[in-house]
């Protein structure tokens, strides 16, 4: 069976045949997203989202954990496949954007696929703007003044402004940018990370950077550990483009292994050179720190190019410059597909007014939901903080996150006989259901990571659950004026288009 589509989408047109009485009922259906992604496109839009965390949260989370930063981001990663087989799962039961909010929204209700669709609403448009903001800085090595505000928060929107025009040309079209930068940032980073293990790696220089229990200590291992989430999130885009991915029950799984292995690849040997080439050190007033986050936070690949020998600083600084820059824009354009998705999912579910779901028929893209998410960013981008963009990513994503964990339980519980073209391996029966280890394990993690951020960062906390409650504001207001039930569950017999 097709995805349901509500009655007022569908126009019927009457017209009368050559012979008295004839009467021919023509039905014409809107606009549909298109099947046209296969694994490289869908890589090279999921890499750019998750590959390019590397260039600003690095710094982040060695901040955080120090001399167990390495560890920490092979932790993140485990957790990362986990939440990946989970989308894998989900984005080939359920072909279609929404991610997340379209798995919670089958296995409970509208207000719970809402909710869920809210808060990675947040996380694209932090994406949106702490990518394109982190951009702008690497472009201040060919133009210093752009280091600084507010000339890197207005570079950072004219980049944004560029990218909404090559999206509203089409999905195929913006792979194709994202393919091509994509090639050469994977060949550019797999030299630098050779040079950096042959030069720069120092193992006992590694370990004398562990100081277990002081540095760092218990509640800085905790919030590095769930910043370092950040630096793997953007899995969701893969899901947000199950509906527009060819045969997604093969193709949506090997990209998720594909992109877990080369980001995991990418996260420890350039977490092993930074503070090979920045020792964890104790300062005069007795804080421990890195020259990686003390001196480079924002922009911690460049401090790692700086860590070379001299004789190749300057040719590796304006080649890490300009694959800084490539990555990011990657980036920058996978949040604006990933929001402009689920703005489309959200409308056409109506959980939000309907007319920012249309498909521009030329283009066949959401182009009000690509409006719209790079306003919403641009207004992010002003703030010119990172560190606050990254509370509210970490935020937003695992709550996400768990939500999805929890809902592709509860289906296997409520639909076992849900096709499943992809199946989450290593499960164990409790009173005749399958339930995947793996997202049991995932859901656990990513809850208590969300509560460990929501704890412990004040902002971040104050800002989310605000964007929470004006979400739900807006959503009830919405539902009850068309006379919709605010929590609807929709029917479990609608199939969708594999």
């Amino acid at each position: 069976m097709t995805e349901e589509r509500p009655q007022s989408e569908i126009q019927r047109v009457l017209r009368h045949g050559s012979r008295l009485g004839d009467v021919f009922v023509r039905i014409i259906l809107p606009p549909r997203l298109q099947k046209v992604l296969g694994v490289p496109g869908l890589f090279a839009t999921a890499y750019g989202d998750v590959g390019s965390s590397i260039f600003y949260s690095l710094g982040i989370v060695a901040l955080y954990a120090l001399g167990l930063t390495p560890m920490v981001l092979v932790l993140a990663g485990i957790f990362f496949l986990f939440t990946g087989l989970t989308y894998a799962e989900g984005s080939t039961a359920l072909p279609e954007a929404g991610g997340s909010g379209a798995y919670a929204r089958r296995a409970f209700n509208d207000l719970a696929g809402f909710t869920a669709s809210w808060m990675l609403m947040m996380d694209y448009l932090v994406t949106i703007a702490i990518s394109a903001f982190t951009a702008a800085n690497y472009l201040g090595y060919f133009l210093p003044g752009l280091r600084s505000w507010p000339n890197n928060s207005l570079m950072g929107i004219g980049i944004v402004l560029g990218l909404v025009a090559i999206n509203a040309l089409g999905i195929k079209e913006s792979a194709r940018f994202n393919l091509s930068l994509v090639v050469l940032a994977i060949l550019s980073l797999l030299i630098l990370g050779a040079l950096g293990t042959l030069l720069i790696i120092n193992v006992p220089q590694l370990l004398h950077n562990i100081h277990w229990g002081i540095a760092p200590t218990t509640n800085q291992l905790l919030f590095g550990i769930s910043i370092s989430m950040m630096g793997y999130t953007g899995i969701e885009t893969i899901a947000n483009l199950g509906g527009e991915t060819r045969q997604a029950g093969k193709n949506v799984p090997r990209t998720v292994v594909l992109v877990f292995a080369i980001v995991l690849l990418f996260y420890v040997v350039f977490s092993m050179t930074g503070l090979s080439a920045y020792p964890v050190h104790q300062t005069p007033g007795g804080e421990w720190v890195t020259g990686l986050s003390e001196q480079y936070l924002e922009d911690p690949m460049v401090g790692i190019v700086k860590g070379m020998p001299g004789n190749i600083q300057p040719i590796l600084s304006f080649g890490v410059a300009i694959l800084a820059v490539a990555i990011l824009i990657i980036a920058t354009n996978a949040g604006i597909i990933g929001a402009s998705r689920l703005v489309y999912f959200m409308g056409i579910r109506q959980q939000l007014p309907r007319f920012i779901s249309r498909i521009n028929r030329r283009s066949r893209v959401p182009l009000i939901g690509i409006l719209v998410s790079a306003v919403l960013a641009a207004l992010l981008i002003t703030t010119g903080q990172v560190t606050v963009l990254a509370d509210l990513y970490a935020f937003g994503a695992m709550a996400a996150y768990t939500l999805a964990h929890i809902s592709i339980i509860a289906l296997r519980v409520k639909e076992p006989d849900l096709p499943r073209p992809f199946k989450i391996p290593l499960n164990i029966r409790i009173r005749g259901r399958e339930i995947p280890v793996t997202a049991v394990i995932g859901g656990l993690a990513t809850g208590a990571t969300w509560f460990i951020v929501t704890y412990t960062h004040e902002l971040g906390r104050i800002v989310g659950f605000a964007w929470i409650i004006v979400g739900l504001f807006v959503y009830v207001v919405y539902r009850r004026a068309t006379g919709r039930p605010v929590i609807a569950i929709p029917k479990p017999r609608a199939q969708y288009r594999r």
